[in-house]
């Protein structure tokens, strides 16, 4: 019995970190109003300290390779590897929401407990290797969110959005319940080591792939992939930028490591793989083709979230070491270009409201900086040269061609393509258009504008009008509120430099994901 749990309490320091700075907040939120430092800075730096420890602790484990309690929970490369992720993005969207505009400072502390709580669930979906584990895991990182994303201070579209999120959640989540209850009755076994040795074929099993392909349904609402996506725009545009930024990253890692895990099952000539293909290529182009209409920059986000769920379906696909490994690596490019998206889109919009393309002209002017590192995303988004992004793609479509579904690279390199457009469009507005677009001009003054309004955004504007809305004689006044301090700076050239790094140097992160792949497979 003692050496089938083969507990070790050195192999789970980075959960147990977590959950160290999980008790840190709940003391804090039940103080933080006789002492209302504790919702303060002051009362939150242990966040990013224990996250960067969490992240030490977990690159430090690379080399084991362990289960424990009766091998419903691994410990290896893979596992270790998304901890890492998880860690670090925790710390840069727990940087990017100190500042957060719209939640007021008696809150953040019961804020920052839900976030914390929700990547220590994510932790534990990392080394999850059975079904009932991971499902648990799934639902311990969801709760938390059900009552972040309505954060936002008088925003009927935040309260909207929790309520679709807390609905479509529920219908998935009895979905996978489902599904769940199909494979034990079909295969009498929850472990994923031992339901990699059975068939999964519809002639011998019917019941256990209708039942796989219920519970992959749970994953695919994680991962926004069509048609699991519909609740994907409209919480990116309800929820904070903040929050919004949290959602569109840490969940999808939890939902990509459970499907690198289960693509073990799979072969390239099964039913359930045939299915996840044409999958992948609808998202793709269902994403895609939506995002290109979009004005709002979150609710295009949350569209080119959809896309990218069919990218990384793409090296599930492959069933191959090599396909898992490339969809590993792309997970690690989704969560850094997304991060410094979302980081530059809350430097901009410093009152907290939702940007449209508009709202970035004349960056360039105001913020050389940002203009800089948004574009850096652009291209890594759309998968330029020489960008993580743009590698990590290149990795997924070669481990699928030459395995059984050639047309679905095709598919994957005709809606790169149409991204350009929209990704671009990013750019464009930074660097090219006319800061006034938007901005009414005087009617009866011939006075230029002034010098300090040049340098101001047209969607971070106010223009001052008189009670019959008529815009007043004389220079037009127009409010910057563009962050340009230190702080913003310096979050948005780390994540800046990551994506453009691990474009240039990609191979010891590839080699690592790559030789624990291939320890997952027979």
């Amino acid at each position: 019995m003692a050496k089938d749990l083969n507990f070790n309490f050195s192999y789970i320091w980075p959960e147990t970190v977590f959950f160290i700075l999980v008790l840190y907040l709940f003391v804090a939120t039940m103080l933080s109003r006789k002492y209302p430092k504790m919702a303060t800075f002051a009362g939150l730096w242990p966040i990013p300290a224990l996250g960067i420890v969490a992240t030490i602790l977990a690159g430090s484990s690379f080399h084991l390779n362990e289960a424990m309690f009766f091998n419903s929970y691994r410990i290896d490369g893979l596992s270790q590897f998304f901890k890492v992720l998880i860690s670090l993005g925790f710390v840069l969207a727990a940087i990017n929401s100190f500042s957060q505009p719209t939640l007021a400072k008696s809150r953040k502390v019961e804020y920052f407990l839900y976030l914390t709580l929700s990547a220590w669930g994510l932790v534990i979906l990392s080394s999850a290797n059975e079904l009932v584990t991971i499902y648990l895991a799934l639902e311990l990182s969801s709760y938390s969110l059900y009552i972040l994303i309505p954060v936002r201070a008088h925003s009927k579209e935040a309260a909207e959005a929790g309520l679709k999120y807390i609905l479509f959640g529920a219908a998935a989540t009895a979905i996978a319940l489902y599904g769940l209850s199909w494979i034990v009755a079909a295969q009498e076994t929850t472990y994923i080591n031992a339901l990699a040795s059975l068939s999964w074929t519809v002639a011998d099993k019917p019941l256990a792939v209708m039942g796989l392909t219920l519970f992959l349904g749970g994953m695919f609402f994680k991962l926004a992939l069509f048609p699991f996506h519909f609740w994907c725009p409209d919480v990116y545009q309800g929820a904070s930028n903040e929050t919004a930024a949290f959602v569109a990253t840490l969940p999808k890692l939890g939902a990509i490591i459970v499907l690198i895990r289960l693509a073990t099952l799979l072969k390239p000539n099964l039913e359930i793989t045939a299915i996840l293909a044409v999958l992948a290529a609808v998202s793709v182009t269902y994403g895609n083709l939506c995002a290109l209409v979009q004005k709002d920059l979150k609710r295009m986000l949350g569209f080119s979230s959809v896309a990218h769920a069919g990218y990384i379906l793409v090296g599930l696909v492959a069933g191959t070491a090599e396909g898992l490994a490339a969809a590993a690596f792309y997970a690690m490019a989704y969560l850094f270009m997304n991060l410094l998206a979302f980081w530059v889109i809350g430097r901009i919009s410093q009152d907290g409201r939702n940007l449209t393309y508009d709202d970035l002209n004349g960056l360039a002017e105001r913020s050389p900086v940002l203009a800089l590192c948004l574009a850096a995303a652009a291209f890594s988004l759309v998968s330029l040269p020489p960008t993580v992004g743009f590698i990590g793609k290149l990795w997924l479509i070669t481990s699928l061609w030459g395995h059984g579904h050639d047309w679905l690279v095709i598919v994957v390199c005709v809606n790169s393509a149409i991204a350009i457009y929209y990704y671009l469009s990013l750019v464009r507005h930074a660097y090219t258009e006319d800061p006034f677009k938007n901005v009414a001009k005087p009617k009866a003054s011939k006075k230029p504008l002034e010098t300090a309004s040049a340098v101001a955004s047209a969607a971070a504007s106010a223009v001052v009008t008189t009670a019959e809305g008529e815009v007043p004689e004389g220079p037009v006044k127009v409010i910057d509120l563009t962050d340009t301090s230190a702080y913003s700076y310096i979050g948005a050239l780390f994540l800046g430099l990551l994506v453009f790094l691990l474009g240039v140097f990609p191979s010891p992160v590839y080699s690592l994901v790559l030789a624990a792949a291939k320890g997952l497979l027979p």
